[in-house]
C-alpha cells in the first residue's frame, strides 16, 4: 500500500487530496469559530450601545446589522480559503445582487423602512401603538418586520414598509390618557342635572385624575339628542376599564334620574292602493 502511494502517478493525487482536505478542514474550522465570534461580538456591540444610553430598539437593530455584516465577511473569507478568487466572487455577487435586488425589492423596502424606524424612532420596544388598525405592545423591531403583542395576547407581525407608509399612533409617550364619552340626552331632559350627575360620578372615581380636572360640555344639538362631551384623564394602565365602568355608571344614574338617552326611531306610514295614507297606529290596528 505504501509503495502504491509512493508511486509517481499516485503521489500527485495524494498530495492534491491532502491539500483539498486541508482547505476544507480549515474552512470548516474558520466557519464554526467565525460564527461563534461574530455572535459574541454582535452581542457585545449591542450591550455597549445600550450602555451608551442609546434607545434599546436602535441598539438591538444595529446589533443585528453588525451580526449580518460580519457573517458576510466571514463567508467571503471561507470562500477565499477554499481557493475561489475573490475578484471573480465579487463579480458573481454583483450580478447576483442585481438580480436578487430586483426580485426582492419589497424585502429591501422593508430593510430601508427598518432603518427609518430606528432613526426617526416613532416608537420603541415596550410602547403600545396602533398601526394599520392593529393595537399592541411593541416586542421587537427587526430588519424586515416589527412584532406586536396584541391586547388578547396574540402575536401581530407587520412588515416595516407597511408601518412607514401608514399612520402610527403611539399611546405610550405620556403617563395618562384622556377618556372621552359622547352621550346624548333628550331635548326635554334637564341639561344641568345630566352634567352635574356625570361630573359627580367622575369626581368620585379614584382612578380619574384630578389634574386635568374632569369636564362635561355640551357638544352639539344633534338630530334627535343633546350630545354631552364627558371628559377626564386616567393612567394608561387604568384607561380601558375606567372608560367602560364610567359609561355603565352614567347610564344607570341617568336611568334612575329619568334622563333619557335617545336612540334612532322610524315611523312607518302605509299607503293603500286607493292612495289613502294610514297612520302608524291605524296600520298596526289593521
Amino acid at each position: 500500500m505504501i509503495e502504491w502511494l509512493q508511486a509517481p502517478e499516485h503521489a500527485k493525487w495524494v498530495e492534491l487530496g491532502i491539500s483539498i482536505g486541508g482547505r476544507l478542514l480549515g474552512a470548516l474550522v474558520l466557519l464554526l469559530i467565525g460564527l461563534k465570534l461574530a455572535k459574541m461580538l454582535a452581542n457585545w456591540v449591542g450591550k455597549r450601545l445600550q450602555a451608551s444610553q442609546l434607545e434599546s430598539t436602535a441598539a438591538l437593530f444595529l446589533g443585528r446589522i453588525v451580526l449580518i455584516a460580519m457573517q458576510v465577511v466571514l463567508l467571503l473569507a471561507v470562500v477565499q480559503m477554499l481557493g475561489v478568487p475573490i475578484g471573480s466572487m465579487f463579480a458573481v455577487l454583483g450580478a447576483a445582487g442585481l438580480a436578487i435586488g430586483l426580485a426582492l425589492k419589497d424585502s429591501l423596502s422593508n430593510i430601508a423602512s427598518g432603518v427609518m424606524l430606528v432613526t426617526l424612532r416613532p416608537f420603541k420596544v415596550g410602547d403600545v401603538v396602533t398601526i394599520n388598525g392593529e393595537t399592541g405592545k411593541v416586542e421587537m423591531v427587526s430588519i424586515f418586520q416589527t412584532r406586536l403583542r396584541g391586547v388578547d395576547n396574540q402575536v401581530i407581525t407587520l412588515p416595516n414598509s407597511l408601518i412607514t407608509s401608514d399612520s402610527i399612533i403611539n399611546l405610550t409617550p405620556d403617563t395618562m390618557r384622556r377618556i372621552e364619552l359622547v352621550i346624548g340626552i333628550g331635548y326635554t331632559d334637564d341639561i344641568d342635572l345630566a352634567k352635574s350627575s356625570a361630573l359627580e360620578i367622575m369626581q368620585s372615581d379614584s382612578r380619574v385624575l384630578k389634574d386635568p380636572e374632569p369636564t362635561v360640555l355640551l357638544y352639539e344639538l344633534g338630530e334627535s339628542s343633546v350630545n354631552l362631551g364627558i371628559r377626564c384623564h386616567a393612567a394608561n394602565a387604568d384607561y380601558f376599564v375606567t372608560k367602560c365602568e364610567l359609561t355603565e355608571r352614567i347610564k344607570k344614574r341617568y336611568d334612575g334620574l329619568g334622563i333619557s338617552i335617545p336612540f334612532p326611531q322610524r315611523d312607518l306610514h302605509i299607503i293603500d292602493g286607493g292612495g289613502d295614507e294610514k297612520s302608524p297606529a291605524l296600520a298596526k290596528a289593521s
